[in-house]
C-alpha cells in the first residue's frame, strides 16, 4: 500500500512564514510523510522541526547532474557537493534523493540524455555506499524529447543501473504527451513514486492547478498502472487559493482510493 506523501515545496511559502503552524495543519490532515524540499544546508533545523510535529522524510530532492543547474527562468544556481548531500540526507532519514530537474537544453540529443545518464549513475554508485538509492523526477519536456522514437525519459531509463529509481510526476508526463499508463507499464517496478497533481491541460502550472481528481490527468489510471509504488507524493507548482486547503483535498482523495497515512 503506497504512503501518502507531500512535496514541501507545495507549501513552502506557508512553511516559512510560519513554520510550526504549517506542519501542524499537515498532520492534522493526516500526513506522518513529507518529501523534503531545499534541504541540504538545513537539515538539522528541518529534522527537528519535522520530529515536533510527529512528522517524517523519507524522499528528498537535491540536484545530483551537474554543479550548475540552468534552471526555466535562465538563471544559474549551485547545486550542493554530493557528500553534503549525503550527509543531510542520513541526518534527516532519508533512503531515496530524487533529482528534480534538469534544463529541456538537455534533452536536445542522445549524447545529452546519456551524460545525464552518466552522471545519475555515477552518483547512485556513491549514495550507495551511504545506504541510499537516487532517483529522477521528470517535467514534460523529457517526454516530449524524442530519440529514434523513443522518449527523452525512457531512452534514459535505458542507460541507468538498475537501481536507479523514478519518480514519475503524472501531471507532466501527460503535459509532455505520454500515455500515462502505457509509460507506466513500460518503466515498470523502476517507478517507486509518482507525484500526483492535476489541472487542465494544457494549462498554467502556476496558476491552474486543481486538487487531486478534479482535473484533466487520469490519476487513478496512472495510479493503478505502477506496480511497485512506495509513495504517492502530492505536489503543487502553484495554487490560485489555500495551498493547504488543496493539499488536504489531495489526501482525501488518495486515502478514499486506499493510500495509507502511516
Amino acid at each position: 500500500m503506497p504512503t501518502i506523501s507531500l512535496q514541501m515545496y507545495s507549501v513552502d511559502e506557508a512553511f516559512t512564514k510560519d513554520p510550526a503552524g504549517t506542519l501542524a495543519r499537515l498532520r492534522e490532515t493526516g500526513f506522518t510523510t513529507v518529501e523534503a524540499f531545499n534541504f541540504v544546508h538545513r537539515a538539522e533545523d528541518l529534522a527537528t522541526a519535522f520530529a515536533e510535529h510527529g512528522l517524517s522524510a523519507t524522499t528528498g530532492h537535491a540536484f545530483l547532474t551537474s554543479q550548475e543547474v540552468l534552471l526555466p527562468d535562465g538563471t544559474t544556481l549551485s547545486a550542493p557537493a554530493h557528500e553534503d548531500v549525503w550527509t543531510a540526507a542520513k541526518r534527516l532519514g532519508l533512503t531515496t534523493v530524487i533529482d528534480p530537474y534538469t534544463h529541456p537544453s538537455r534533452w536536445e540529443t542522445a549524447e545529452q540524455i546519456a551524460e545525464t545518464a552518466r552522471a545519475l549513475n555515477a552518483a547512485a554508485a556513491e549514495a550507495a555506499h551511504h545506504g541510499l538509492r537516487v532517483g529522477y523526477h521528470n517535467h514534460g519536456h523529457e517526454l516530449a524529447a524524442q530519440v529514434d522514437g523513443t522518449s527523452g525519459l525512457e531512452y534514459l531509463a535505458d542507460l541507468l543501473d538498475p537501481g536507479v529509481v523514478f519518480e514519475v510526476d503524472l501531471y507532466w508526463a501527460v503535459a509532455g504527451g505520454a500515455d500515462l499508463t502505457a509509460l507506466l507499464h513500460r518503466l515498470g517496478e523502476r517507478v517507486i513514486a509518482v507525484h500526483v497533481k492535476d489541472g487542465p491541460l494544457p494549462g498554467d502550472a502556476t496558476t491552474t492547478q486543481v486538487p487531486a481528481g478534479q482535473g484533466d490527468v487520469p490519476l487513478i489510471a496512472g495510479l493503478n498502472a505502477v506496480k511497485a509504488l512506495e509513495y504517492s507524493v502530492i505536489e503543487f507548482d502553484g495554487y490560485n487559493g489555500d495551498v493547504l486547503d488543496a493539499v488536504a483535498q489531495s489526501f482525501t482523495f488518495l486515502r478514499d482510493l486506499g493510500h495509507s497515512a502511516d
